[in-house]
């Protein structure tokens, strides 16, 4: 096919198309394709659920052979607990994007979001697929990222760029997400493309590394996606010796896309459905990571925390209540908690300061420190605030 001009601030040899096929409603894009010029090393992470999406379910399989060239995505309808005509669906739609492109179908990877248990509305997506790969080239990495979109209120993207030997690459990313946002993952779709080469196992071990220190320390509601899918493409055409382990490239590469990750993740978080306050919750004083996380998360995903952040009161009783049900051994006399700057719990015991601390979640943005004060070890783990507009969004998602 005839190659259109790539958007300058994508990575190099990435092109983008959009169309609508009202999946759901008409009157937005709601399909997206992303097709590299070349084959890429490809890496995936996946839904921990056991109710997969077919399309997850798919690409599980592929990604087995660490090589892709495209991507193929819609909103408005999960494809997941639809059975095998789910399966030939998302199957078929990768069939026409490969007789569209002229590429293999195993080189093309399909991911949905939206209500679960519905039918794809087939009669409308073919007509659009073909729309969508004669339009290769004539959207941004922006418009792919909006089309992905169902509860979010603003599309998100982030692009960094990286000094490898004497070349400077790109490395860029998008996601959608704001409700069904519980770790253990990848807690979304996000879609990251890199024209800098990097061998696959490097590029296995870099996602890995980024998605466990931020998609998976991230919790919305605490409920998990049966589509959760992670997808990260190098193509190399940036003409660097591939990336290794052994390279100083390497750890650059690795801090690079772990700050990449992080700010989709904070993204997800202050974009959560209803929330009117980005949360970051940190615990400190555990005798390793994990500790720290669980402890971090037993209160991210405590439904009284989060609403008390939301009235703006300081509630740190029911921080608390989450630590002692975490799971985390530690002792409570030797507990610290502070809203930002307040410190408002000191070796277990309130230290008057409600008032002060109360005034921090009048803030746009969250941090509570929590201090175990029983190792070395810490862990960060975002979330949002829970109010009525989260009820009212879920309560008529499906009409």
């Amino acid at each position: 096919m005839k190659r259109k001009k790539a958007y300058s601030d994508a990575p190099k040899g990435f092109h983008f198309s959009t169309a609508e096929a009202a999946i759901k409603k008409p009157g937005r894009k709601d399909l997206a394709l992303i097709y590299s010029e070349v084959e890429a090393n490809i890496s995936g992470s996946f839904t921990t659920n056991m109710v997969k999406a077919a399309p997850v379910r798919i690409d599980i399989r592929k990604i087995k052979t660490g090589r892709g060239q495209a991507i193929i995505m819609n909103s408005g309808n999960a494809n997941a607990c639809t059975g095998r005509q789910g399966v030939s669906d998302a199957n078929e739609m990768a069939g026409m994007v490969s007789k569209g492109l002229g590429i293999k179908p195993s080189l093309i990877y399909v991911a949905s979001t939206g209500v679960i248990g519905a039918r794809m509305p087939m009669e409308r997506i073919k007509p659009a697929l073909e729309e969508l790969v004669s339009g290769v080239g004539d959207s941004s990495f922006e418009d792919v990222a909006a089309a992905i979109m169902t509860t979010d209120t603003f599309p998100k993207i982030v692009r960094k760029r990286i000094k490898v030997g004497d070349k400077i690459g790109t490395i860029a990313g998008i996601c959608k997400g704001a409700g069904m946002i519980c770790p253990h993952m990848a807690t979304m779709l996000s879609f990251i493309l890199t024209d800098i080469a990097v061998e696959k196992r490097t590029l296995d071990k870099a996602l890995r590394t980024a998605v466990k220190k931020s998609f998976n320390r991230l919790t919305i509601d605490g409920d998990m996606s049966t589509n959760d899918t992670v997808l990260l493409m190098a193509n190399g055409i940036l003409g660097n010796p591939p990336v290794t382990e052994k390279d100083a490239a390497y750890l650059q590469f690795c801090k690079v896309l772990a700050e990449l990750t992080a700010e989709l993740s904070k993204m997800i978080a202050t974009d959560g459905e209803g929330a009117t306050k980005f949360v970051e919750i940190e615990v400190r004083g555990t005798r390793n990571d994990h500790e720290a996380e669980r402890a971090a998360l037993a209160v991210a995903n405590s439904s009284l925390v989060k609403t008390a952040i939301y009235g703006h009161d300081a509630n740190w009783g029911r921080i608390m209540a989450a630590l002692g049900y975490s799971g985390v051994s530690f002792r409570e006399e030797k507990v610290d908690i502070f809203f930002g700057k307040v410190k408002i719990v000191e070796k277990g015991l309130a230290s008057g300061k409600d008032k002060q601390a109360g005034d921090v979640l009048k803030e746009k943005e969250v941090k509570i420190l929590i201090d175990l004060h029983g190792g070395k070890a810490s862990a960060k783990v975002f979330t949002c605030d829970l109010t009525e507009d989260y009820i009212r969004i879920n309560a008529e998602y499906r009409t």
